[in-house]
């Protein structure tokens, strides 16, 4: 009884052993190469729980999710002779297990040097074509795309796919920087004093013109008005002379009211004249209707005439 238990022990401990060996799964992240002595027999790309020949046939487990790759910072020379250190990175993803397998082998060292090797010819030569100002404008996208397809085309024997291929970083040497940072700066500067006299220039056109309009406004408000001030002085000659001509001693006197008014208005006047000077002849006596003075006419009676 005690060894029929034993040998169903044992029967069932070899039956463990066996289906382990000889059953395996693979992960809906997971691809995997079944080979046998060596040689590949199949792969399988399919989730789920699979078969093999125990103990004869290997299982090759390869990823099948988007892997990364960074490029180590290598210096480029531009169009132009312009250097430049340029850090970008590589993604890719196994689509062939099977020529990857036969190109590389199971591990990711050999397709990260292979990588390594093809995009970083593909980047000197696309950037070789390239100036500066193209791979730190809205470009680099465009050379960066262009480097990915010929790296992709080139890694297709590999059972890759590659996927993108992007440039991190772009700097210049550490001894140009300070250089093209000094360039710039006398660049800006020149731009700036040019930008400066241009509107100094602008400012003295504008000026002068503002001048011009000045004095043309000027002169022809002086115009305007010496000749308004002329059609005035002679209407008022025109008036003078009609108001004469109707009534010369009514004009007379009121010419003489006119020049009193004017030289005793303020009242503080003073004149030294004689007794019989016409200029006090409406204070002497007043004017009459018929032209003659009245004698001894009181001076408020030449005031009310």
């Amino acid at each position: 009884m005690n060894r029929a238990v034993i040998v169903g022990v044992a029967g069932i401990i070899v039956a463990i052993i066996v289906a382990a060996a000889t059953l395996f799964t693979v992960d809906q992240t997971e691809q995997v190469l079944v080979t046998q002595l060596g040689k590949p027999v199949r792969v399988i790309d399919k989730p789920g729980l699979h078969a093999r020949i125990p103990f004869v046939q290997t299982v090759i487990t390869f990823d099948r999710r988007l892997l990364n790759y960074e490029l180590p910072g290598e210096e480029v020379i531009l169009a132009g002779q312009r250097r430049l250190i340029v850090d970008s990175f590589t993604m890719f993803r196994i689509t062939d297990p099977l020529r990857y397998y036969q190109a590389v082998g199971p591990g990711l060292a050999g397709i990260r040097a292979r990588l390594n090797s093809v995009a970083s010819s593909s980047l000197r030569r696309v950037l070789g074509n390239r100036k500066l100002l193209d791979v730190l404008s809205a470009d680099r996208p465009a050379i960066a795309g262009k480097v990915r397809d010929e790296v992709n085309q080139e890694m297709a024997g590999f059972g890759v796919t590659v996927v993108d291929v992007r440039i991190r970083r772009a700097d210049l040497p550490e001894g140009n920087t300070q250089a093209i940072l000094n360039r710039m700066q006398s660049e800006r500067e020149r731009v700036a004093k040019q930008a400066r006299a241009e509107g100094a220039e602008t400012s003295l056109r504008i000026r002068a013109d503002a001048d011009r309009e000045r004095t043309v406004l000027l002169a022809e408000a002086r115009a305007t008005a010496d000749k308004l001030r002329g059609e005035g002085e002679e209407q008022a000659s025109r008036t003078y002379a009609k108001a004469y001509e109707q009534d010369p001693d009514f004009f007379a006197a009121w010419r003489t009211m006119q020049a009193y008014k004017d030289a005793f208005g303020n009242g503080h006047a003073r004149l030294v004249l004689t007794p019989d000077n016409p200029f006090l002849k409406l204070f002497q006596a007043a004017p009459t209707p018929g032209g003659e003075q009245a004698a001894g006419a009181a001076p408020g009676a030449g005031a009310s005439r």
